[in-house]
């Protein structure tokens, strides 16, 4: 093969297509009910991949400890993801390993290095990009939210039997944190303080407002649905400014993708459509150097970009 991309592109598709015969054709055939279910004494056995990633979890997990290192358990909460440090730290380490190897065959080994060491990092900003999108799903779905909570108030209700309410109605992830409210409530936390803390863990200005009403109601009493329902329409006014600050950023943010993707662009249509005209930076040390140079000044690029375009408001 004179191309490395048709090369490892063929090996791709045939290891698809010997995937594919694996689990369509030679797959084992099993009952409709589930072994469990019929010899509930009984226990699967894992084949020797589980038994593996389950053993190298547990040692992971005993090395991380409870603060779950890099990928602690409150950073995967907030971000929406459910598997424990350990199997996310797992994960990464293996995609680590998997974009080094293949950065490094493709590229160059020097790259695949950096690609291995940078792997980590990428994994931390997309929990941040992820945490940032819960966040701001969960601002939109406040003005609902309040009204909700006004109606359950109305209807006679207790403050937490309407929140309790609202968690069962509402779409992810305003129920998964009244959720949380209610059953931190259930097994003696202070519901002021549960809700306090759902406010910081959702970074919403907005929550925290409601969470100061709902303290001064029962500080002092008073008409908390009336209250609410001032806090209701000063945060649609706010949601109606944020929206149009949005807009007008747009094509700063629009800008921003096109530069962080341009030079990404550029290089991998000079490696498909003239491989030795690019070949050069891969192959000469100061060409690898070069990139790693690159690179570095990338990532600053991409920073100051960002802080460039968000607003805070």
């Amino acid at each position: 093969m004179d191309s490395p991309v048709v090369f490892f592109s063929a090996v791709g598709m045939c290891s698809a297509a010997l995937l594919l015969v694996f689990l369509v054709v030679l797959q084992p055939s099993h009952s409709s009910i589930p072994l469990d279910r019929r010899r509930p004494s009984t226990h699967p056995e894992l084949s020797v991949f589980s038994r593996v990633t389950e053993s190298t979890v547990t040692a992971v997990d005993g090395v991380i400890g409870e603060k779950g290192g890099l990928y602690s358990k409150e950073t995967l909460y907030n971000a929406g993801i459910k598997a424990s440090p350990a199997e996310v730290t797992v994960f990464v380490l293996a995609a680590s390993v998997v974009s080094g190897v293949a950065v490094g065959v493709l590229i160059h080994s020097a790259v695949g290095v950096f690609s291995a060491l940078a792997t980590p990092f990428v994994a931390k900003l997309v929990l941040n990009m992820r945490t940032n999108k819960r966040r701001m799903k969960f601002d939109s779905q406040l003005p609902d939210t309040i009204q909700t909570l006004i109606g359950g108030l109305r209807a006679g209700h207790s403050v937490m039997r309407s929140i309790d309410a609202v968690a069962v109605d509402a779409d992810a992830p305003t129920s998964e944190e009244l959720s949380r409210i209610i059953n931190e409530t259930r097994i003696g936390k202070d519901a002021e303080q549960a809700i306090a803390d759902a406010a910081r863990r959702m970074d919403s200005e907005d929550f925290e407002w409601i969470a100061q009403a709902i303290q001064i109601h029962r500080e002092v009493g008073g008409d908390l649905a009336e209250v609410l329902e001032h806090v209701a329409e000063t945060i649609r006014e706010r949601s109606e400014i944020k929206g149009m600050i949005r807009s007008l950023s747009a094509e700063g943010i629009m800008s921003a993708y096109i530069l962080m993707g341009l030079p990404v662009a550029i290089a991998v249509i000079f490696k498909i459509m003239n491989p030795t005209y690019i070949a050069v930076l891969f192959e000469h040390p100061l060409g690898v150097a070069l990139i790693v140079l690159s690179a570095i000044m990338y990532a600053i690029g991409g920073f100051w970009l960002s802080r460039m375009i968000k607003i805070k408001f």
